[in-house]
């Protein structure tokens, strides 16, 4: 049993929802090899500094998180892709503590596999932003407008594809239109869209 870290029995403590269930995820987690601390306002839990998995909770679910799920065999076919853009993470998702108890064999399996992914330097292979859809609306705009283009190619990969996600996920031309405008200021500062 791993050392339970007090960052994250405050956290418990001030569960509205999903306690039973962190309770039971975390008994698990804390029966591995992992340091449990609190990262991003959730229990995180870690092999030798590199993230292998967390503990989330959301209105209709809670979930078990792992940093590179995409990776894993998925043999029980657990293991859920949040949206169609994450490409690395995956999630176990659960309603209730019993069924994270009927599963604790499955899940101590995925949790010692995802250990192993930590130990071995595996690591998911990312699209490059190039290969990320540019808008049509977006390409007029660097064009057009210079300043915005080099502002935009000086952005760092990730505050990038942000945008682009962001610009293509507008269904029609006028919204991605007005999206890229409310924008333009932000890249021009060389801020990303959420900072």
């Amino acid at each position: 049993m791993n050392k339970p870290n007090p960052k994250v029995d405050a956290f418990l403590a001030g569960a509205k929802a999903w306690r039973d269930e962190f309770k039971a995820l975390r008994s698990i987690l804390l029966g591995a090899p992992l340091t449990e601390d609190l990262k991003w306002g959730v229990p995180c839990y870690a092999y030798e500094g590199g993230n292998v998995v967390l503990m989330h909770g959301f209105k209709e679910y809670c979930a078990l998180l792992f940093f590179k799920g995409s990776l894993l065999k998925d043999e029980k076919g657990l293991l859920v892709r949040q949206t169609e853009n994450v490409q690395a993470s995956r999630q176990i998702r659960f309603t209730q503590a019993s069924d994270i108890l009927g599963m604790r064999a499955a899940l101590k399996a995925y949790v010692e596999e995802a250990i192993g992914l930590e130990k071995s330097g595996a690591k998911v292979v990312l699209k490059k932003t190039a290969e990320f859809k540019l808008p049509e609306e977006f390409r007029k705009v660097l064009g057009a407008k210079p300043a915005v283009k080099k502002a935009f190619e000086a952005l760092t990969p990730g505050r990038q594809r942000a945008y682009l996600l962001h610009f293509s996920s507008a269904k029609q031309a006028q919204t991605r239109e007005a999206r890229i405008e409310k924008c333009l200021s932000r890249i021009l500062a060389g801020k990303g869209l959420d900072d």
